[in-house]
């Protein structure tokens, strides 16, 4: 496929400025021993290893680009409590304490961030605005009734209006006041500051790929260097280790969002669709025109590494959606992220495995990681330190919920199965890289007698890596928007040239031929 011009220039609102450079820090070169070593520089491992450090432990943070660059940066930046059909969905499956758990874990970490922000004097555009769920029909309203029910036994206040003053016919919505937006890179740029100057180290560019157990976990890198510590938490979104077995039990999720001018007055709350199409709304200020904002629109989630072919019509859908509900003149940026969601409606956050002693996980934040990440990172400071959070054992790793769970895991095991068996029954699309257009075309070919992920550059340039997913072996697929290859089974993503862009995945594609023209 040829070129295609699609609205907005790649890159995340949220990763504009000086946030797209990271904290600055450089890579792990020799060995380190600490208390507490954290995989991950998002919100969880921040947020982690933060309160590690106020609490005493010597911390190293080891994030594999810069910190703040994954999907964190590439979220709505948005925080609330009310999500979706989040509380009646818990409530059928947890009972009314594990919804009422559920909103106090969220609530609280609204709390810390606001709290956070303020300590920490961080200059992140932080405002106090309600967040709404509204319905496009009245069978959504009658879900929208059951949300409003459940959620105000979950303790939440919240009130139920037929107008929120958008563009477009709502048939009800449900609204919770002071929840919260900010511009998400600077804050945890700021965070991981603070950590810093709080005696934890920051190691960027520094991949990890290993982790052992027993009382003093040792984490290998790639550069060789190793980190042994007291205890790791593994905070990558989705686990780099697979001993605990989270795969059937984690669905990545792709959604996108489009950042545009309009010529009228932005809204002054943020909300999200509680059915099809999802739509999430929200404004924020726009960093090439100060004093102005823009705003940030966000929809079309589909299982990641499926539908690749279709990545572009999601973000002309919302363009589409912009332009006809909201007069958009210019979209000035695009992203999109893989998000978790588990089988049984709940995120994870404890230890690896029954049998990990000092090894920990959070993962699973079911589409809302500032909050879920946010709370996950304080939950799993607080046991490390002793001090149990009096919520925290509901997003535990150990909990055992097979009931709940059985329909996702099925499911998911099902979708891996057809992929791992299915995609290797496809027959390759040629046997020439003649087929590849300029521009971000990729296909699976047979060149040289051997199946390979081929893609061609704007400048003519082919790049040739194996098709196989280096975590469990599952064959990748090209994502035209991205110009990625994407794994369609645990959602790794790896470059053109084979570079892991996402884990779980920690090995990138074997190249299988050096770009030739």
């Amino acid at each position: 496929m040829a070129h295609e011009e699609l609205p907005g220039d790649p890159r995340s609102l949220w990763l504009d400025g000086p946030e797209a450079a990271g904290l600055g820090a450089q890579a792990l070169t020799a060995d380190l021993e600490v208390d507490a070593c954290v995989i991950g520089g998002g919100i969880a491992g921040v947020t982690a290893a933060l309160e590690l450090a106020r609490g005493g432990r010597s911390v190293a943070l080891l994030e594999r680009d810069r910190v703040g660059a994954g999907v964190t940066g590439h979220s709505t930046a948005k925080l609330s409590s009310l999500q979706g059909s989040t509380y009646s969905e818990l409530e059928r499956r947890h009972g009314a304490s594990g919804a009422a758990g559920y909103a106090e874990l969220n609530e609280g970490a609204i709390g810390y961030v606001v709290d956070r922000v303020q300590v920490l004097d961080v200059d992140c555009d932080l405002r106090r605005r309600p967040h709404a769920l509204f319905a496009w029909n009245a069978e959504q309203a009658e879900e929208l009734d059951r949300e409003a029910t459940a959620a105000a036994r979950a303790g939440l206040d919240v009130r139920r209006t037929d107008d929120l003053g958008l563009p477009f016919p709502i048939a009800g919505a449900l609204v919770r006041e002071d929840q919260a937006e900010l511009q998400i890179g600077t804050y945890v740029i700021a965070l991981a500051e603070a950590l810093r100057a709080a005696g934890g180290q920051v190691f960027e560019t520094t991949i990890a790929t290993h982790v052992g157990e027993g009382s003093r976990p040792t984490v290998r890198t790639s550069g060789g260097a190793q980190v042994r510590a007291r205890d790791v938490v593994v905070a990558t979104h989705y686990p780099i280790l697979d001993r605990g077995l989270f795969f059937p039990r984690l669905t990545p999720k792709r959604s996108y969002c489009l950042a545009v001018r309009i010529p009228g007055p932005l809204p002054e709350i943020m909300a999200i669709a509680i059915g099809s199409p999802i739509r999430s709304l929200r404004a924020a200020p726009d960093p090439g025109r100060p004093g102005e904002e823009l705003l940030v629109l966000g929809g079309e989630g589909h299982a990641a590494g499926e539908d690749g072919d279709q990545t572009p019509e999601r973000y002309r859908a919302l363009w589409d959606f912009a332009q006809e509900h909201f007069g958009a003149t210019e979209a000035t940026h695009r992203w999109s992220a893989h998000d978790m969601t588990t089988a049984d409606g709940l995120p994870y956050a404890g230890r690896l495995t029954p049998l990990s002693r000092h090894v920990w996980v959070a993962t699973g934040f079911r589409k809302w990681g500032l909050t879920n990440g946010t709370a996950a990172g304080q939950i799993l400071a607080g046991r490390i330190l002793g001090r149990e959070h009096p919520r925290g054992r509901l997003f535990d790793t150990a909990r055992f919920t097979p009931w709940r769970s059985a329909a996702g895991i099925a499911q998911e095991g099902l979708k891996d199965a057809r992929h791992l068996v299915g995609d290797r029954l496809k027959r390759p699309e040629g046997e020439s890289a003649d087929l590849l257009e300029p521009g971000g075309d990729g296909r699976l070919l047979k060149l040289d007698g051997d199946l390979v992920a081929a893609s061609r550059d704007a400048d003519g340039t082919v790049h040739a890596v194996s098709p196989v997913c280096t975590h469990l072996g599952c064959r990748v697929a090209w994502n035209r928007a991205e110009r990625s290859w994407d794994c369609p089974c645990h959602g790794s993503r790896f470059g053109p040239d084979g570079a892991v862009l996402q884990g779980p995945a920690v090995q990138p594609l074997a190249s299988r031929d050096d770009s030739s023209p």
